[in-house]
């Protein structure tokens, strides 16, 4: 796992972060306000388009809460990535930089109705640090023991999510609901990760990572049960990022072409693929309890765009087959060189 951190530690050099990014291609895109034409899609429409402020920025969404703000992070023409949060005025914060970032590496990660961010920052250690930031004040925060943290949710409650790594090199998920912290991993996953948790059922959505290093969906109910793998037909990766009061989930996953599709699911195993128009590369990274949704597509510039879309009604949906259990995980077909930055290892996928 020291090699693993060291690598994952490599992917946050500005160029290569950049590089990462430019390997995703797509054909050029419709712009503006629009729904998506295909037969089996009319119940996602996207609103509209945005970028953090600045030539030659690639925004990367990931949470929005129920007045429409949205936290993200963005990545400037030199490599720099810093926190943002676009707020429901269309008008955008200030770059949000942990003050003990010592490497240009900051992400925002989750915002609730409190405007109270979580995220992640980089050190001269060379791991990443969890942050909590609220009235413009900063507080630390890592999993006790651990030297890699990862706060990637937050909901109005003042619950939080995220992924660890402690001294003896095992990444692992975390809750904290009420002040009390519960640690859980996937049974026999090299790596699990937890990435929201919403406020009426206690839903938790991650993704965690299976010993031939593919990447699976799960979701741990209200009674801690963890359910998993959450593989849509066709998936070679998959992950959930977002879920919200009705428990509605939003994520990604690649299939064996090279495409990356938007998810939209409900659990236990119901699933709706949606694609931004014209790109390969899309990805849904949170969604209000209203039905709002903000994520990201990629132009052929290999410029990260965000959007916002919206649910009319609850998308048609797939059965997706028996939900496999506790320690029937399956392999599937390993991804077609899938960017460490954007599909995860130790490094938390965004």
């Amino acid at each position: 796992m020291g090699d693993s951190i060291k690598e994952a530690i490599s992917i946050m050099k500005p160029k290569q972060i950049f590089i990462s990014i430019l390997a995703v291609l797509f054909v050029f895109p419709l712009m503006g306000t629009f729904a998506q034409q295909a037969a089996n899609s009319g119940s996602i429409e996207v609103i509209t388009t945005f970028d953090y402020p600045g030539t030659g920025n690639s925004t990367l969404p990931q949470k929005i809460n129920e007045r429409g703000d949205i936290v993200g992070e963005f990545i400037d023409s030199n490599g720099v990535t810093s926190g943002f949060v676009r707020f429901s005025d269309g008008s955008f914060s200030a770059p949000i930089v942990d003050p003990n970032d010592t490497v240009g590496f900051t992400e925002g990660r989750g915002i609730n109705n409190s405007r109270t961010v979580c995220g992640d920052y980089a050190a001269s250690d060379g791991n990443l640090h969890g942050f909590f930031l609220s009235g413009g004040t900063f507080t630390e925060y890592d999993v006790p023991g651990a030297v890699f943290t990862a706060v990637l949710g937050i909901n109005n409650p003042a619950d939080f999510a995220g992924t660890f790594i402690d001294g003896s090199g095992i990444q692992q998920a975390f809750v904290s609901v009420g002040g009390t912290l519960t640690l859980f991993s996937v049974p026999a996953a090299v790596a699990t990760l937890a990435y929201d948790i919403n406020d009426s059922k206690r839903l938790v959505v991650g993704y965690y990572i299976d010993s031939a290093g593919i990447l699976h969906g799960y979701y741990r109910d209200a009674n801690g049960t963890l359910h998993f793998p959450i593989d849509p037909s066709g998936s070679v990766a998959t992950i959930l990022f977002g879920d919200n009061n009705r428990n509605w989930v939003v994520g990604r996953y690649a299939d064996s072409s090279g495409v990356t599709h938007g998810l939209f699911f409900v659990p236990p195993n119901n699933f709706f693929t949606f694609d931004f128009p014209g790109s390969t590369f899309t990805s849904l990274n949170g969604i209000s309890s209203q039905g709002n949704i903000t994520g990201r597509y990629v132009d052929a510039s290999g410029i990260a765009h965000g959007f916002i879309a919206r649910v009319r009604g609850t998308p048609p949906t797939t059965p997706a087959g028996p939900e496999m259990k506790a320690n029937v995980s399956r392999s599937l077909v390993a991804p077609l060189n899938p960017s460490p930055s954007a599909w995860g290892g130790a490094m938390p996928a965004r």
